[in-house]
């Protein structure tokens, strides 16, 4: 083939390559990943990447923060909503691929992701005007972060909630140390170690949700809310109880963990995670068996860093978590078990992670404490 062709050939593909990118940033310009807009006097943010189960990147983190600051100040904007695009997720967590793959490339969005999403989390948690989050379908990791520490948080009979990190190798983040050891007994401590997912109206009745209304009402509902003239909290409140009030689906059935939540307070009250693993062995039940089984699975680095998490966080105001959390999130990032969790669960999906190290006992509680250790000039400051 002479050099002429062969050049025009490379020069064809470097214009469709270019062509393929360009129509790629006409795609995104044309769908940004979150919209902001002002509805009356509500500020209105939509997560909008639904073919992601509107997965959290940096894009919008650094999006959303300005627009809460700003409409925070504004005398013009009364209340702040947030909900996701597409019917199927609220949001499903952090881009934590694009994460790993920043940790192994040495790229800074390893400490920039984490740094700016907690900063995101504690302004939810101290918003001054009332923020209402509209949880109607998948509400994990990330998501949770942009829904729980807000006043008012609205969940359906479609909203799934869970805390899975323990089995990428991470922790519940994103101030689970703070909103986990608040919830009833052991429940925090179950859920942040399991993974367990919770549904419905389960989600409230576990204090993760203020709210249960029907997912049909959601919109009425919205409107009603961006209709109403300069609201208090208590307004806001007035409104979410009513529609509470005319949503009666699964009222009758009981909390899923009901007939478990004296199991749970009594097996997973041990002063250590190899505590509760003996009493789970060691009690026989049904239950026992199956909790047992699911953290055999877990990152025993992550579940020891995970209770001593939720242990110092139960003191411990929201900034002061985020800025424990932080150091964690840096722990992990130098760690092997997030990298290892995120190809197994995420990438390959065979769900056959390798830990490092492999077991409880190989985990020492020095390893574990280190984690925690201030990074000095690079803590997270608010």
């Amino acid at each position: 083939m002479s050099l002429t062709v062969l050049t025009s050939a490379y020069r064809l593909r470097s214009v469709f390559r270019l062509q393929r990118i360009q129509s790629h940033m006409m795609s995104s310009h044309a769908d940004p990943e979150v919209l902001l807009e002002k509805v009356g006097r509500a500020g209105v943010i939509t997560m909008n990447r639904p073919k992601v189960l509107n997965a959290l990147n940096f894009t919008m983190i650094r999006q959303i923060y300005p627009q809460l600051k700003k409409w925070e100040k504004d005398n013009e904007t009364d209340i702040v909503i947030i909900k996701g695009a597409g019917g199927k997720a609220f949001c499903a967590g952090g881009d934590i691929r694009a994460v790993t793959e920043a940790g192994k490339a040495g790229d800074s969005l390893a400490q920039d992701f984490f740094r700016e999403e907690y900063i995101l989390n504690n302004t939810i948690g101290a918003y001054r005007k009332p923020y209402i989050a509209l949880i109607d379908g998948i509400t994990m990791g990330g998501g949770v972060g942009l829904s729980v520490h807000g006043r008012f948080r609205v969940a359906t009979e479609k909203t799934l909630f869970a805390m899975p990190e323990t089995a990428i190798g991470l922790f519940p983040d994103v101030g689970g140390g703070y909103f986990l050891p608040r919830l009833q007994g052991k429940l925090g401590l179950f859920l942040a170690l399991t993974g367990f997912r919770l549904k419905g109206r389960d989600v409230q009745r576990a204090g993760l949700a203020t709210h249960f209304v029907e997912s049909k009402k959601i919109p009425d509902l919205e409107k009603e809310l961006v209709d109403m003239k300069s609201p208090s909290a208590e307004d806001v409140s007035r409104v979410l109880d009513s529609y509470q009030k005319q949503s009666s689906l699964d009222s009758e059935k009981p909390f899923v963990l009901d007939r478990h939540m004296s199991d749970i307070d009594r097996l997973f009250s041990a002063s250590s995670v190899e505590g509760i693993m003996q009493n789970l062995k060691a009690d026989g039940s049904e239950f026992a068996k199956k909790q047992a089984e699911i953290l055999s699975k877990m990152s025993p680095m992550s579940m020891k860093i995970t209770y001593k998490q939720l242990q110092a966080g139960a003191a411990l105001s929201l900034p002061d978590v985020l800025v424990m959390e932080y150091r964690l999130s840096q722990a992990c990032m130098r760690g092997c078990d997030f990298y290892e969790g995120v190809r197994a669960v995420l990438v390959d999906k065979g769900h056959n992670p390798k830990w490092n190290p492999s077991t409880l006992e190989e985990v020492s509680d020095h390893s574990v404490d280190q984690c925690f250790s201030s990074l000095g000039e690079k803590d997270l400051t608010f």
